[in-house]
């Protein structure tokens, strides 16, 4: 087996660290060539997913230009899925998971995501979120953490890790130094956290720290600044990587970087030095395998990568040595999983943990076949489309039930869908983010209805009866409409 050992050359030592994304259900031949080639892997993202079948004919054609080739993939469960972004994910997310607070199921929902990750031939799983959900207005983590005090999520984050891992699959603690206090989306904008050195020991590293404690192989950089530590963001800064991750935290195993190419680097950076120069930046830095896969990538911008580390080395800005460590614990996680079938996707673990996340204010129950409405807003850039909303559940376990989508601006549509029915439902996720929502919300306050909020619930409470996914996967969804049922 080709190994980076055995790439003495900058050249191949470059190629080994790049995880790009690309576009289709199977690999292009530009992509098969590199990966022969010494190319260190890829990244999967919905555009590339039909089903468990269809991934696993696709991983095992990419190892079969390449055994130990690294296939990646932002599988967090919950609102950020890949596997099931056709249908919504079989498990609920990191804060249902929080809310539901049994660290043993905890370990079980990520093992079984493991062992299908396995059968669908990944070896990383870019998850689980080690951030918290602090700010009111974070535009980006929300659901994805499980939950906002570092002492009762931390033990989350090190099941999570133990369950995934249990199937070979290499888990990925992210976004560090920690996303949940930042009030901009790294996107498209490069967020600086509020907090001191000693802020950020007390509360965003700590679930950093158990998932280095629970052997986590892999921890993703966030595009992130901390004014303590100067002004380039994590990815870049080697005071992060190399002198608080690795000195103070111990952490020994591969650093990703979130993707290259979003606003928080290439739109503060890239216009001067390019993508290949914040390739070169986060080496420098202490970075292992650069994510480059947020986008479809084709390979000339695979290319301009590989030229500027390769100038960087013959400059003797980036030392060999650096970039060899750099291919070498990359190249670790292209371990093959634990055998594994791929087979039905089984709900029913799922739907438990779901059911125990629940949360209920008042009495919120059906009289009669209800109005469900089901308000759509724009999906975090990190979820991307999918399936959402309850009216599909409840119409097939309530027969007469109505199912109604509609934006924030139709409030008398929804006004005058509401007559004839005796109950109501409005399905709101993160509410409190959006100011339209809540006008509808106000609009709406002459109708006796129950509100399900799927997302972080906001502050302050409703008048009236309201469920409490913290999930938008299908399982919550249906565990909801089970209730209301």
């Amino acid at each position: 087996m080709s190994t980076p050992e055995t790439h003495s050359s900058p050249e191949k030592l470059a190629e080994a660290v790049l995880l790009p994304g690309f576009a289709g259900t199977t690999a292009p031949d530009w992509l098969r060539r590199r990966i022969e080639g010494g190319l260190g892997g890829v990244v999967l993202f919905g555009r590339n997913v039909v089903d468990d079948e269809q991934v696993a004919a696709l991983t095992a054609q990419l190892r079969g230009e390449r055994a130990g080739v690294v296939v990646g993939i932002d599988e967090e469960g919950g609102d950020v899925t890949r596997l099931d972004v056709n249908t919504g994910s079989f498990v609920p997310g990191p804060l249902a998971l929080g809310a539901a607070d049994d660290p043993e199921l905890t370990t079980a929902v990520a093992a079984a995501l493991g062992e299908r990750l396995a059968a669908c031939g990944v070896t990383v799983n870019l998850a689980p979120c080690a951030d918290l959900t602090l700010a009111a207005e974070d535009p980006i983590i929300g659901v994805r953490a499980f939950g906002s005090d570092p002492a009762k999520a931390s033990p989350h984050v090190a099941a999570y890790v133990t369950g995934l891992q249990k199937y070979g699959v290499a888990a990925c603690a992210k976004h560090f130094p920690g996303h949940g206090a930042a009030t901009e989306d790294s996107h498209v904008a490069l967020p600086v956290l509020p907090r001191t050195v000693e802020e950020l020991r007390e509360i965003e590293l700590v679930p950093f720290a158990a998932a280095i404690r629970a052997g986590v192989r892999s921890v993703m950089s966030g595009h992130l600044v901390v004014r303590a530590w100067g002004d380039e963001p994590a990815t870049l800064n080697r005071t992060a990587l190399t002198d608080v991750l690795r000195g103070e935290l111990g952490f020994s195993g591969a650093v990703i970087t979130d993707a290259l190419e979003m606003g928080a680097v290439s739109g503060a950076y890239g216009r001067h030095d390019g993508l290949g120069r914040s390739a070169v930046r986060a080496l420098a830095a202490g970075a292992d395998a650069l994510c480059l896969g947020g986008a479809a990538f084709e390979a000339e911008h695979l290319d301009a990568c590989v030229a500027a580390i390769v100038a960087a080395v013959a400059a003797g800005e980036l030392p060999l040595e650096r970039l060899a460590e750099a291919a070498s614990r990359t190249a670790a996680l292209g371990t093959d999983p634990a055998p594994a079938s791929v087979g039905p996707v089984d709900r029913r673990l799922g739907l438990e943990a779901a059911r125990k996340a629940l949360r209920v204010q008042g009495e919120p129950r059906l009289e009669g076949p209800p109005l469900v409405v089901d308000v759509q807003t724009e999906p975090t850039i990190a979820a991307g489309p999918m399936p959402w909303g309850l009216g599909a559940h409840l119409a097939e376990l309530v027969p007469g039930t109505r199912a109604l989508t509609v934006t924030p601006g139709d409030a008398d549509t929804v006004l005058d869908a509401a007559r004839g029915f005796r109950s109501v439902v409005v399905v709101t996720r993160e509410a409190h983010r959006h100011p339209e929502v809540r006008a509808l919300l106000d609009a709406l306050s002459g109708l006796d209805f129950v509100r399900v909020e799927t997302g972080v619930p906001g502050p302050g409470g409703d008048a009236g009866p309201r469920i409490d996914t913290f999930s938008g996967s299908w399982v919550s969804l249906r565990a909801a409409a089970e209730y209301l049922a």
